[in-house]
């Protein structure tokens, strides 16, 4: 069994440049390189996505849905799912890779995380400054 790596969806897979639109609102593109990852990560890690929009209504479905036609417009494949499916058995390359992603609804018991927005813990606590001063890595040139 391979183990899980959890992965956080907005600022990590999503962009977030618009910020928060709602949960099943995902307006932005994905991260340099995340679609690439994801296809080696799967290699060596079970991968699970999971995000503040996992337990909201169609929160989970909108990421499926975003990360598919993501994925698809990376392999060149029709971002159209209906049109991706194949009665003869055969999968696309976007399938194959989806199949491979899980999106839980609860946080998973995972070997290790990606998120934007933690900071790691490392038997010492930080200063609260620090905590109120903190800014995810696509924020850091921001001023506000």
């Amino acid at each position: 069994m391979k183990p899980i790596l959890c992965l956080d969806f907005d600022g990590v897979i999503h962009s977030y440049n618009s910020g928060w639109k709602g949960a099943r609102n995902i307006p932005d593109s994905p991260v340099d390189g995340a679609i690439e990852f994801l296809e080696d990560a799967t290699s060596d890690f079970d991968v699970q996505i999971f995000s503040s929009r996992s337990n909201q209504w169609g929160g989970r479905r909108a990421m499926r849905k975003w990360l598919f036609k993501h994925i698809a417009i990376f392999f060149s494949e029709d971002p159209n799912p209906k049109a991706n499916m194949h009665d003869s058995g055969f999968t696309s390359c976007t399938q194959e890779l989806m199949m491979k992603i899980k999106f839980p609804n609860k946080k998973p018991p995972a070997m290790i995380g990606l998120d934007d927005r933690v900071l790691t813990f490392s038997g010492e606590w930080p200063d609260m400054e620090k905590l109120k001063n903190f800014k995810p890595w696509n924020k850091k040139g921001d001023k506000a």
